[in-house]
């Protein structure tokens, strides 16, 4: 939703400057929080305001309102435009370089003149910023690592970000008369977790009246191509879509050869010559004659395999599986039964906890846990003991009145650097589900994190492992960690891994995830979920195991709500 992004966009930006200018950290928070809700609301925002519910959005006050008011009616906002002439705006683009902080980079530029990534990089080559009070050559080596990350980040967009938005042109595009079977292709269609640019495809006759009506869509910015096959134009926020019109008897082998990847199609055109077949975006043929290629289904069985899964095309031995009969049957959103891993106004989230349970049911799930923080996450608003059987004796009282699902009663509790929980274990075991989690210490080496966190598993009234590897793509790289070793001991323990479904974590990756459900330890596809809105998220979650290969029987999540207490008890008792 086009509005929603901007106006989120407008609120970072806003914090970002205030970030730079020093202002009151609890605003700065205030305008971070606005934009995280707007962006992941799951309805227009004009249609919020037009009801004149703005204020009913969590973290949306009456200024705040008003200034989303303003930027629908006039496209702007004063207080924003203000604020732009203080800092320029290169300065602000460095906010996004892991490792530098606001107050670093104002003494940047107020000490050594600096003003853009260029200037940036100079005085690292020139060991000027060594003059600054407080850089030595480690704090030095962590900016050019987040320089790197940076520049390979800026490339890519978020797969919660690009598959919302390819979603809304493509229904602009189907509502272009005369077109049918619109899709899109490339590797948002295989759902990796970052992608370059938007490729989507469509089936018309009149190609060329497509293009043409595909370049006057709402949300573009600047047409690069109009042909009589292709458009390809860059979105108002710098995003570049690619549209193919292709005709009926070629779609499935257009389809299969624009979804990729290059090294699923260079082994797929060996398959092909092998059986003395040619394959390319517009059919298989043997000689001259054209034998396949409407359906994608058609262009595999002509190869003597069944159809591959757009997420499994990587060349990582799924055509072999698929050679052998032993594709896997992959897990659908369709399977799971709850979501055991969501936030509510206890600690850090946007919403009660009936409101929370009230979107579970809306989604059909079964069960729902409610893990807020413990106490050492005092950003996050962490319960105290005390406060912690408060919110138990609430979800209690819920249950009795509910009929049709269930609340577990849970915790996301910190995992303390020693490899202690931020719970004692009389407190733990009263807990239906236990989550631990790394929210501090990133910066320990690789021995020690990895003992940090098998400490954690051997508790006997842990069931989860959180967001194993703490990264936050083109935000924060992983800490250090040996993955293999923490998923040996999850499985010599009993536990499950979450593959966190918040569209920066997807953590587990997809490589992971096939570690850990080769080495038989159960993966919970879990949200995170701040908000009602951000349990929609479990899509991208859903994908991410699916890119690992991973079945229904190796989620836990997909167990019904007997199975899963049975699992649940049994864990504490290993």
């Amino acid at each position: 939703m086009s509005k929603n992004a901007e106006i989120a966009d407008i609120f970072d930006r806003i914090a970002d400057i205030l970030d730079l200018l020093e202002d009151n950290p609890f605003r700065i928070r205030a305008y971070r929080n606005a934009a995280r809700n707007i962006r992941e609301l799951n309805e227009d925002i004009e249609d919020v305001a037009a009801r004149g519910e703005l204020t009913k959005i969590p973290g949306i006050g009456t200024d705040l309102a008003q200034k989303i008011k303003e930027f629908l009616t006039t496209g702007t906002i004063r207080d924003y435009e203000e604020l732009r002439k203080k800092v320029p705006e290169e300065l602000i683009e460095l906010l996004a370089i892991q490792g530098l902080g606001p107050k670093t980079i104002a003494r940047l530029n107020r000490e050594l003149g600096v003003r853009n990534l260029n200037d940036l990089e100079r005085v690292l080559e020139t060991k000027e910023i060594l003059k600054l009070r407080g850089m030595g050559e480690k704090k030095v080596e962590d900016i050019r690592r987040g320089i790197e990350l940076f520049k390979q980040s800026s490339a890519r967009i978020p797969l919660g970000i690009a598959l919302p938005l390819a979603e809304e042109i493509i229904e602009g595009i189907v509502k272009i008369p005369g077109t049918r079977g619109t899709i899109a292709a490339g590797s948002l269609r295989r759902m990796k977790e970052t992608i370059g640019d938007i490729d989507i495809l469509t089936l018309a006759e009149q190609r060329e009246r497509v293009v043409k009506a595909f370049t006057k869509l709402p949300l573009v910015k600047e047409i690069l191509a109009a042909g009589d096959t292709k458009g390809s134009v860059v979105l108002k926020n710098g995003i570049q879509v690619d549209l193919r019109v292709v005709e009926p008897d070629s779609y499935g082998a257009a389809l299969q050869y624009f979804t990729g990847s290059k090294a699923h199609n260079i082994k797929l055109r060996t398959l092909a010559i092998e059986k003395g077949l040619k394959i390319n975006e517009y059919g298989v043929f043997r000689g001259k004659e054209k034998i396949g290629g409407e359906t994608e289904e058609e262009v595999y069985t002509v190869l003597g395999i069944p159809w591959i899964p757009p997420e499994l095309r990587e060349d990582r031995g799924e055509i072999e599986a698929a050679l052998s009969g032993k594709l896997p049957v992959l897990v659908q959103l369709e399977d799971i039964k709850g979501d055991l891993h969501v936030h509510s106004k206890w600690s850090d989230g946007n919403a009660t906890v009936e409101e929370m349970v009230a979107k579970a049911r809306e989604l059909g799930y079964e069960y729902i846990a409610v893990t807020d923080h413990s106490p050492s996450s005092r950003i996050a608003k962490g319960l105290s003991i005390e406060r912690l059987y408060e919110k138990k004796k609430e979800i209690e009282s819920l249950n009795k009145k509910l009929k049709d699902i269930r609340i577990l009663m849970g915790a996301e509790v910190d995992i303390k650097s020693d490899g202690s929980l931020d719970y004692p274990d009389d407190v733990l075991k009263t807990l239906d589900i236990v989550i631990a989690s790394v929210h501090s210490g990133f910066k320990m080496d690789r021995e020690t994190m990895t003992r940090r966190i098998i400490k954690a598993l051997q508790n006997p009234f842990v069931h989860i492992l959180a967001h194993p590897t703490g990264r936050l793509i083109g935000e924060r790289e992983p800490y250090e960690v040996d993955i293999e070793e923490v998923i040996e001991a999850a499985k010599r323990y009993g536990k499950a891994i979450e593959l966190n479904s918040y569209y920066l974590r997807l953590d587990l990756n997809d490589i992971n995830v096939r570690k850990a459900i080769g080495s038989g330890v159960k993966i919970v596809i879990s949200t995170d979920s701040h908000l009602p809105d951000h349990m929609h998220m479990m899509r991208f979650g859903v994908a991410t195991a699916r890119r690992g290969w991973a079945e229904k029987k190796d989620v836990l999540n997909t167990m019904d709500f007997e199975e899963l207490s049975k699992w649940l008890k049994e864990t504490k008792s290993l």
